[in-house]
Parts: structure tokens; sequence; C-alpha cells
């Protein structure tokens, strides 16, 4: 059975919201789709079930659609999200969400239409006040780190309290849990349970046991 989505808070029309999946939401980079269903069981065992695969490979596509098909407790999405060409193949394929690095105003047509959750990339307050505009609520703030990272976003949270963000970008085990104790952050997205040496080894084992320590990081950042 498929992981549900949460509902959005965006608005009445808009899709469901992947800012509640899970506090951290792995982002992957698939050079061999014979991985991809071997790594999200690994993710999801250790307790994070959305994946965002980026489409910065040419084994992206078929990484999505072999998860989609083979690892039902998994939600999977599509990162790195620039055309709306890619909106339709990412969904085509079984993404469940789309996440972009920014936007624009066709782009943001195109994920609309989609029908599944997205999170628009920005980094500035322009562009999130552009979005409020319209209707979208959450969003991906990225880079993360190099656009002022917490602080930055402490800043927003004062005069623009209804946006949420999934921070992205340069965040670690380290910095992920002063993301996660801001009132505006959903969520998080990040790579450091999914290091190059033990995906090229194939230890799935690892990256279970770094997925699970990941996924640990809200209850402490949230009682703080």
């Amino acid at each position: 059975m498929s992981s549900p989505l949460p509902s959005s808070s965006s608005s009445p029309s808009s899709p469901p919201s992947v800012l509640g999946l899970a506090p951290v939401v792995p982002v992957v980079v698939v050079e061999d789709a014979a991985d991809a269903v071997p790594l999200a069981r690994a993710l999801v065992a250790g307790g994070l079930p959305a994946i965002e695969v980026t489409l910065r490979t040419p084994a992206a596509l078929d990484a999505i659609r072999a998860i989609a098909g083979e690892v039902p407790d998994a939600v999977v999405g599509a990162g790195t999200v620039i055309t709306p060409g890619q909106v339709d193949e990412a969904v085509d394929a079984g993404a469940r969400f789309l996440v972009s690095p920014g936007w624009t105003d066709v782009l943001l047509g195109a994920m609309r239409a989609s029908g599944v959750p997205f999170l628009p990339g920005v980094s500035t307050a322009s562009e999130v006040v552009a979005l409020l505009e319209r209707g979208v609520r959450e969003m991906k703030f990225f880079p993360a780190r190099a656009a002022g990272g917490t602080a930055y976003l402490r800043a927003l949270a004062g005069p623009l309290p209804q946006a949420r963000f999934c921070p992205t970008g340069g965040i670690g085990a380290d910095s992920a849990p002063d993301y996660l104790a801001l009132p505006n952050v959903g969520c998080v997205g990040g790579s450091w349970m999914l290091p190059a040496d033990a995906v090229a080894a194939r230890d799935w084992g690892r990256i279970e046991r770094l997925a699970r320590e990941a996924a640990g990081l809200s209850a402490g950042a949230r009682c703080r």
C-alpha cells in the first residue's frame, strides 16, 4: 500500500503537501537504475519514505519508474525539474511530487497542472512574495547555506509567516537540526545519508543506518 501524502496548507485547491512526510527528504542522484530499488528500500527502512530523485542523470526517470513500481512504501519524487517537459516525463514515470531549484510562470503552471505536490525553488524575499501572490505557500529554499541559511529563514518568518520551506543545499547532519527548529521549516533536503563510497559499494545497510539517524533528527530539533 502506497504511503499517503498529507493534506496541504497552501490553499483549498492545492495538491497534497510533501513537507510533512519526513523531517529529511533524501536528495538522490542515481547513476545506475539497478541501484534505485535497493537504495530506496534502505531509505524507507531507515524511516525516510519521501525520496527525491534528481533529473541530473540519464538513469533518473528509470530509477523513478522502478521505485514507484517496486517500493510501495516510498513516496518518490523528481528533483531538478526545470522544464514543463520534465514535469510530464517525471509524472508519467511515477513521480508523486516535484521539486525545482527555481521557477518561472511557465514552469509553475506546468507543475500546478500536473496534479502532484510541488516545491518551487526560491532564494530571495521577492521570489517568496511572488509565489505567495500566486497562491503558493510551500517552497524549496535553495541553495540554503549559500543564500543565508537559518539566519535568512528566521528573518523571513517575521514578515512572511505564511510561507513554509524545505531548505536544501549545503545541509548536513550537524546543521539539519538548526533548520528543523525553525517555525517556517517543514523538512530539509540533503544527501549526507548517501555518501558516495557507500552508494558505490552498494552498502545498503550503512545507508539504512544513516537514514535512521536522519529520521530521528526531528524530535530533538523540535524539543529544544
